[in-house]
């Protein structure tokens, strides 16, 4: 668990942990997700309605594979309890060294509150701990403040663009983080 302690202009404002989920909260995470799904449609791949029509059975196994292992990982950031944010980590293949992140959600007024942060910091931590040398992802253009949260923390804008899955209207651009230093002799 990590615990990030955040201010505004010197004040406290929020404590966030951020955790792995856990195979029993399938329900809870359904419910995230379908708020971020609800709250941020743009931002997705998916749909509202797409994920809603999942069942129970889905929602357990997403959450089961999502505790444990070096495949994915799901993150729920909370306050006092109350998850307010959401981000996942996956790799095409057990052993590639990308970690794709996806799923990136933090509730309206946790926002630029260091939230978001801390759930990149916990998939990084996972990728970097399970052996991955890069983490990259899909940013919707014209979303500044994730735009502005990623390229603080490190990522740069590839080049790559792709309509966005869940509404071919809008646009998405790649950008990756590298997690430590490649050898020389490693690099292509």
């Amino acid at each position: 668990m990590q615990r990030v302690e955040d201010g505004i202009g010197g004040d406290r404002v929020a404590v966030v942990s951020v955790r792995r989920v856990e195979p029993e909260d399938a329900v809870l995470y359904r419910t995230v997700r379908l708020a971020a799904l609800e709250d941020a449609p743009s931002a997705f791949g998916s749909t509202h309605a797409a994920e809603a029509g999942r069942p129970d059975h889905e929602w357990s196994e997403r959450a089961a594979a999502g505790s444990k292992g070096s495949a994915r990982a799901t993150f729920f950031a909370e306050d006092s309890g109350d998850v307010v944010g959401l981000i996942g980590g996956y790799r095409e293949r057990e052993a590639d060294g990308v970690v794709e992140v996806v799923s990136m959600w933090v509730a309206p007024r946790f926002r630029r509150r260091g939230a978001g942060q801390a759930l990149l910091e916990g998939v990084m931590s996972w990728a970097e701990e399970t052996g991955a040398t890069e983490v990259g992802l899909w940013v919707t253009c014209g979303n500044t403040p994730a735009e502005q949260l990623y390229r603080s923390m490190g990522f740069v804008v590839t080049g790559e663009r792709r309509p966005l899955p869940s509404d071919p209207a809008e646009t998405e651009a790649r950008v990756v983080r590298p997690l430590r230093e490649v050898p020389p002799t490693a690099r292509p």
